[in-house]
């Protein structure tokens, strides 16, 4: 290759280099073929923990990002072609060069990204129902996750799981493209996060359908799962996943400078009962962008309250705790509108798949109303009880 296409070689692979260094954890593998006549020579570069090894013609170098370009020009210069290859989750960034032409293309970006979402939600049906993570397209992860066998088939007794968390991220799709306006990345925390199923599928969605950089934060107070969804993410080479045995009671969102930030998103699947209170809390104690939750077992409150106007009906057992989980929902609602969140709640999924199908879903729009928070501790006072989240929040306002 003559000096003037080495040239533009040399400041396309700064550019791939800049967008590697940015993308780190969401390498896979740069591959290069460099061509003289009908020989073809190629070039792999993995990614190691001092830096990027390369291996080209029965050799290997680890060197650092930085140097790429000097390196891959140096060998261009005795060949005809190049193409350089670099692979990251979800895409490749394709570079050809030779002397007449120097260019660059993105694999998949391409396309529409409305066309995209479109494509991607055709076909694959279980139970009769479109998949926004299907089969065919996300099988590292739904067999990483437990959800598909070996042989590619959802399992029968993971139906209802998939169906959960399938719909939970078709839920949460408007506010994540709401979200990322203006932003390069989003940051998301899994508050009691188990085994971590929505978090590593959220994950899935963000980076390899919708092209969004995140990173996600699991905390757990069980070192036994924290240590199982590690395992995962080391498995799926999720490196922007990071799992935290913790108390999300006291906990703030810090970088790994211990720098206090701000959350784009707060996510709590099926945290019992007032676990689901503590994810709350986190996430309006760290001020998050957007938070979402899917309670679960609401205990406390049908063991504390009382309300004299409704004496002959709350008799009945039944009729106490179901409405002992509405109560327990909607001053859940009010707290978090009185911390500044707009909040909507609806039905998660069908009854059938589980009777906990309520999703709160709130975004940050405003600042503390102590009007409103008077309210909802007024109306715990009136059913004689004293719920977690207020517990969690009462002194909030005043740091």
């Amino acid at each position: 290759m003559d000096n003037k296409a080495l040239q533009k070689l040399k400041l396309m692979l700064q550019g791939m280099v800049n967008r590697m260094t940015e993308e780190k954890d969401f390498f896979e593998g740069l591959t290069g073929e460099f061509k003289s006549g009908t020989k073809t020579f190629p070039l792999v570069g993995t990614l190691e923990d001092n830096g990027l090894k390369i291996r080209f013609e029965g050799r290997s170098s680890t060197i650092g990002f930085d140097t790429l370009p000097e390196l891959i020009t140096e060998y261009a210069g005795r060949f005809e072609k190049v193409v350089i290859t670099y692979k990251t989750r979800g895409e490749a960034l394709i570079l050809e060069a030779d002397n007449k032409n120097v260019g660059v293309k993105t694999k998949r970006l391409e396309e529409d990204k409305e066309q995209l979402f479109k494509g991607h939600a055709e076909a694959g049906t279980v139970s009769s129902r479109e998949y926004l993570i299907k089969p065919g397209k996300a099988d590292d992860l739904l067999k990483a996750i437990g959800i598909m066998a070996e042989n590619g088939k959802i399992r029968n007794d993971m139906i209802r799981k998939y169906n959960q968390i399938d719909h939970f991220v078709e839920l949460l799709e408007p506010m994540l493209k709401e979200l990322v306006q203006g932003k390069n990345e989003l940051t998301i925390v899994d508050c009691a996060c188990g085994k971590s199923y929505l978090s590593f599928v959220l994950n899935y969605y963000l980076k390899e359908v919708m092209k969004v950089n995140c990173r996600f934060t699991g905390i757990d107070i069980s070192e036994g799962v924290i240590q199982s969804s590690r395992e995962i993410a080391r498995r799926l080479n999720y490196r922007n996943m990071r799992f935290v045995q913790g108390d999300i009671r006291t906990l703030l969102y810090e970088d790994e400078a211990g720098n206090t930030l701000q959350p784009d998103l707060v996510i709590s699947l099926h945290a019992c009962d007032v676990a689901t209170d503590y994810a709350l809390a986190y996430g309006i104690r760290n001020r998050a962008r957007g938070i979402v939750c899917v309670p679960c077992c609401h205990s406390e409150l049908l063991n504390q309250y009382d309300y004299a106007p409704f004496k002959d009906i709350i008799k009945h057992g039944v009729f106490k705790a179901r409405l002992a989980d509405v109560l327990t929902d909607g001053l859940r609602c009010m707290i978090l509108e009185a911390f500044g969140y707009m909040v909507s709640a609806v039905e998660y999924v069908s009854p059938l798949d589980t009777p906990k199908n309520l999703l709160i879903r709130s975004t940050l729009t405003g600042k503390f109303h102590p009007g409103k928070y008077e309210a909802c501790r007024e109306m715990a006072k009136m059913l004689e009880s004293e719920p977690m989240l207020i517990k969690q929040t009462v002194n909030m306002h005043k740091s």
